[in-house]
């Protein structure tokens, strides 16, 4: 036999405490669009309803899309957003596999920022050896091109 779900009207919900999703975006940060994604991947808990099928967000949900922003702000994958929150939820785990997941991400970010300093280095000697006038010749499309040798025929 099927289970009668009692919903609530939008008013008696945040008399209890609720917030629908524009009020949880205003107060987390987090867009309303990024919270419907973030609970159609599993990362954020299906919201409660309201009569009108209003998504409704309590105060857990709100401290999770703050969790979850943060993780983003300081660039942890969605995959490692998962680990971190079930991490977070487990209070048997071991602050060693946080560490971890941490550092390693840590190391990931600094392989990272490496190769985009060889990039920026790469690009600021390409504009040094540009003339930036009216002649044609340009050794940061020639770079790009894979050298003068590729130049495009039909011109």
């Amino acid at each position: 036999m099927a289970r009668h779900v009692v919903r609530p009207e939008l008013s008696e919900a945040k008399e209890q405490g609720f917030h629908n999703i524009g009020e949880a975006s205003a107060l987390t940060g987090v867009s309303a669009k990024m919270i419907r994604h973030y609970e159609s991947i599993g990362l954020v808990p299906p919201a409660s309803r309201t009569f009108a099928n209003y998504r409704l967000y309590n105060d857990a949900d709100l401290h999770r899309l703050r969790f979850i922003k943060r993780a983003r702000t300081l660039g942890f994958s969605m995959k490692q957003i998962e680990q971190l929150l079930g991490l977070w939820a487990d209070p048997g785990r071991s602050s060693a596999e946080v560490k971890q997941l941490a550092l390693a991400h840590a190391a990931t970010l600094e392989a990272r920022i490496r190769e985009m300093q060889a990039m920026q280095r790469t690009l600021q000697l390409l504009a040094r050896h540009c003339h930036g006038d009216q002649r044609p010749d340009c050794p940061i499309l020639d770079d790009l091109a894979g050298g003068p040798a590729h130049q495009p025929t039909g011109r």
